[in-house]
């Protein structure tokens, strides 16, 4: 079974090479999920980054636990999971699902239920419908996240609070 803490950061490719070597897809922004020495789980199985060169928009990764094209091919398509990061000054869309959005008034806007990407700013959706860009956040903690938005951007859909 795996753990519930541990966050989607990516996939496996095809193999590269006869050594081992596989492409990895991050879905997650942060390249350091590829540095050597980084831990991520597929399947089940505990990876270790031996080495890892960017190519493309993919890495080339060599795992210690891979040690062939045939291990490499066996691998191709899996899931790549790790632990959250520690980084304080970051927003991570674990956290916010299920948060209140309040203002910097302390008007409650609704709850967060997913962050959707978009190439200006990821966008926090609420169960009203309405659309927050995440450059409005102010402060977020796993219960509550506060945004000091525009005048207007709740009319944009319609009325108060976002609600049609």
């Amino acid at each position: 079974m795996t753990d519930p803490n541990l966050l989607e950061i990516g996939r496996l490719g095809r193999a590269h090479g006869i050594r081992g070597e596989i492409f990895v897809t991050l879905t997650s922004d942060r390249v350091e999920r590829v540095a050597e020495g980084s831990s991520m789980e597929a399947d089940g199985t505990w990876l270790t980054i031996v080495s890892s060169r960017p190519s493309g928009n993919r890495f080339i990764v060599r795992f210690a636990e891979i040690e062939s094209r045939n291990d490499a091919e066996r691998m191709t398509g899996k899931i790549l999971r790790a632990h959250p990061l520690d980084d304080p000054d970051a927003l991570w869309v674990h956290e916010m699902i299920g948060a209140s959005v309040v203002d910097t008034g302390g008007k409650q806007w609704g709850i967060c239920v997913a962050v959707v990407a978009n190439p200006a700013s990821d966008l926090l959706e609420l169960n009203t419908g309405a659309l927050v860009p995440s450059v409005f956040v102010v402060e977020s903690t796993a219960e509550t996240i506060v945004i000091d938005p525009p005048d207007g951007l709740f009319e944009l859909k319609g009325s108060e609070g976002g609600q049609s």
